[in-house]
């Protein structure tokens, strides 16, 4: 089976496509359509129709002492029954309210869209980090083990001892170990990847990205503005307010009159050849008086659901503001790590030629300081990986903060 290859935007838009939580949102629209289907249907007219053919008798009392009924006859009857609800303030606010719920699921649906591709985003920086790691440890041991024939080269020589050798083997195992954990955490990404994304998990991914190292800055009021302009969260809970507003106008709507009118139109007689055509037409107007104070149950219930909405707004407002300016502070933080990562692998490096140099032209030079050398080299490059995944990741948190998940690359 060919390998997959996966850039950060096509595992992002394959999360958007085929994870099955999102599908499972995106089910609820056709759930929520088809409630705003029922509620509209309320205010249409409502025809059923009937055909009925019986046989029958009928009591006619007690004539003396004996009961008398009617001989058997038989009636035909087809009828078609109609209803409209001519004015009805409650079923008006209801369909109303229920548009509102559509676009809610539909909000719904996007944040967790949004939530699945930032999962992906951040498992395929967590698997450049792992190969980062990996190269990292590769290069290590190969300068370990150049450095350990110069040692071994120099025992014979009766310069080092056994004690300098054991020490670089010991830490080129310690690459080598470090190395291999690093391996499992590549195929640890992948596999989360393929699990977001509904693949099956034999099959092979190549990350076609490497990490960016420039990045735009960005400023908090502009970060917040879009944030809020943008993220689904804070559109459905806008929603949800609105909704809860309609909900709770239309069971206070329906202490109002309403207006109904009914009908029917048939044939009867005692069989369907011998009939005559007979109607009724009504017009109802309902008047609400009392129900035993179960409307004014939901309508406190309504009036408190409406609070609460409000109330939670706020929550959803803080926890924006603060997703984006934690994101944005993890950015400059992340930026500053990176520069320092730069500098001090470039003094470790220094530090290691400088140690070689000194071992190899001086005969009494301590092997200490070119083990520090080595370990400093070793630590400088994995703080490089490092620093460069908290530079991307947090690149992946602001577009999922500000809600521009969908133009990252």
């Amino acid at each position: 089976m060919p390998a997959l290859t996966l850039t950060l935007r096509g595992a992002l838009a394959a999360a958007a496509d085929n994870n099955p939580d999102v599908q499972l949102y995106r089910e609820r629209i056709k759930a929520a359509e088809g409630q705003v289907l029922t509620q509209f249907g309320a205010m249409l007219p409502n025809l059923s129709s009937t055909v009925k053919q019986s046989r029958q008798t009928l009591f006619l009392g007690t004539i003396g002492l004996a009961p008398v009924r009617t001989d058997p006859f038989s009636i035909f009857d087809a009828r078609l029954y109609a209803s409209q609800n001519l004015i009805s303030v409650s079923l008006i606010r209801r369909w109303r309210a229920s548009r509102e719920q559509l676009h809610i699921a539909e909000f719904e649906s996007d944040a967790r869209m949004y939530d699945t591709m930032a999962s992906v985003g951040l498992l395929y920086m967590e698997g450049l980090k792992a190969i980062g790691m990996v190269k990292m440890h590769e290069s290590n041991q190969q300068v370990m083990s150049e450095l350990l024939a110069i040692v071994r080269q120099r025992q014979k020589g009766g310069v080092a001892t056994g004690l300098d050798i054991a020490r670089l083997e010991a830490q080129l195992a310690g690459e080598r170990q470090l190395a291999a954990a690093a391996r499992y955490d590549i195929q640890h990404a992948k596999l989360g990847i393929l699990n977001l994304l509904n693949l099956p998990f034999d099959i092979a991914i190549v990350f076609a990205d490497e990490f960016q190292t420039d990045t735009a800055d960005l400023s908090s009021p502009p970060a917040v503005e879009e944030a809020l302009a943008r993220r689904p969260e804070v559109q459905a809970q806008y929603t949800r307010i609105k909704a809860a507003e309609l909900t709770y106008s239309s069971i206070t709507g329906e202490r109002l009159p309403s207006l109904v009118a009914q009908g029917d139109y048939g044939l009867i007689g005692n069989r369907w050849s011998n009939t005559l055509d007979t109607f009724t037409g009504a017009v109802l107007l309902q008047i609400p008086i009392f129900d035993g104070a179960q409307r004014e149950g939901r309508v406190a219930e309504a009036r408190s659901q409406l609070r609460q909405e409000a109330l939670r707004m706020r929550s959803v407002l803080n926890q924006v503001k603060m997703d984006v300016h934690d994101a944005l502070a993890a950015m400059v933080a992340a930026k500053e790590q990176l520069s320092v990562a730069r500098h001090g692998l470039q003094a470790a490096t220094r530090e290691l030629e400088l140690a070689r140099e000194r071992y190899a032209v001086m005969t009494a030079a301590s092997h200490f300081e070119l083990t520090n050398g080595l370990f400093a080299v070793a630590r400088a490059r994995e703080g490089l990986v490092s620093a460069l995944f908290q530079l991307n990741a947090a690149r992946v948190n602001l577009a999922r903060a500000t809600g521009t998940l969908t133009t990252l690359n």
